[in-house]
């Protein structure tokens, strides 16, 4: 078969090339751009009948190599990018138009027209940027509140049951703290770990150091000082250490809570602001003393101690570990407290810069 050029129309944007290739039922296609040329070969019904057609366009100004087509019943559309975001005065390198090539009409918009829909293209990608972007802070704020609010009923439950198990039963509650309240304490601190993930992946702004020496001293008490040993479980520390932490805890996740609705109680933004200042060293103070409580039973009961070799018939007891844990935890006493106290003097300063 002869080989034919087939009609051709075209139009562009600032940063592409359409073309629009008179072929139905087109076949075989190769469609490719070498040095600036575009080649194209293809069979199908065109102007002159059912034939083979071919053409080449050399372009006014560089292109990327890559094309796109698509070939319909009607035509074949193809597309190709300009190296840089220009509007060209015209479409080929030679002046003269090549007898086949002609606007296509359909698809031709003016350089102003052309910007205007650029720009309102950037617009809508603008818009829906935006919108991912409120959808992704309402989803978060919504994950937070609910995990702030869990937090908030699961500590509130703990320190309403104490307070009335106090009132009524006195000293004598102090005995079996443990048992009555320990699953609801191990559900809230193991959901704790959320508190150093969500700093880690950026759900909120805070540091993941302080959170993680919170959150891993405390599960340390609960999961090994008091979990481990039943001869701890029935001491009247437990009371003082599950108290302290509840008091804590039931004026902290409220107030973020409310943060995630964009909401403030000024006298729940002081108490969580000042509140902690006496009861988190009493509550480390606490710790301690559970932990001196457990090192006689650790050495007693060898759990958790590490066997030496045989020859040696020792073993490295588990209270070495606690007793350097001892030191660690007054030094995560001071780093948490500085934090903190930087937190509430940073709260305190921009509160009254806008009231100001």
């Amino acid at each position: 078969m002869q080989a034919l050029t087939p009609h051709v129309y075209w139009a562009q944007r600032h940063g592409e090339i359409y073309l629009r290739v008179e072929i139905s039922d087109a076949q075989n296609l190769s469609i490719g751009v070498e040095e600036n040329t575009l080649q194209f070969r293809g069979q199908g019904h065109g102007a002159k009948g059912e034939n083979e057609y071919e053409f080449t366009l050399e372009f006014l100004k560089p292109v990327k190599p890559e094309v796109k087509h698509k070939s319909t019943q009607r035509q074949v559309n193809i597309t190709v990018k300009k190296q840089e975001h220009a509007w060209w005065d015209r479409l080929t390198n030679q002046a003269k138009k090549p007898l086949f090539l002609a606007p296509d009409f359909d698809r031709w918009l003016d350089e102003s027209d052309a910007e205007m829909e650029l720009r309102k293209k950037e617009e809508r990608i603008n818009k829906i940027s935006v919108e991912s972007r409120i959808r992704k802070d309402r989803l978060k704020k919504s994950f937070l509140f609910m995990y702030n609010l869990v937090q908030f009923l699961g500590f509130s439950w703990i320190f309403v049951n104490m307070t009335v198990r106090l009132f009524i039963l006195g000293q004598d509650s102090f005995y079996d703290t443990f048992h009555t309240i320990a699953d609801v304490m191990y559900f809230c601190q193991m959901l704790a770990i959320m508190e150093v993930v969500n700093p880690a992946v950026g759900l909120v702004k805070t540091g993941v150091t302080p959170a993680f020496i919170q959150v891993m001293g405390r599960n340390f008490i609960l999961f090994v000082i008091f979990g481990s040993l039943e001869d701890m479980q029935n001491k009247p520390v437990v009371f003082f250490v599950f108290y302290l932490w509840s008091t804590i805890e039931i004026f902290r996740y409220p107030f973020y809570m409310l943060a995630c609705i964009d909401t403030e109680w000024k006298l729940l933004t002081w108490l969580r602001y000042t509140i902690w200042m006496p009861l988190y060293p009493l509550g480390v103070i606490a710790e301690a003393v559970a932990v001196i409580q457990s090192i006689p039973i650790f050495d007693e009961t060898k759990l958790l101690s590490i066997p030496l070799p045989k020859a040696t018939g020792l073993s490295l007891s588990f209270s070495y570990i606690l007793q350097v844990y001892l030191v660690l935890m007054f030094l995560g006493l001071f780093i948490n407290f500085r934090h903190l106290f930087k937190q509430r003097s940073r709260r305190f300063r921009t509160k009254k810069r806008k009231t100001n």
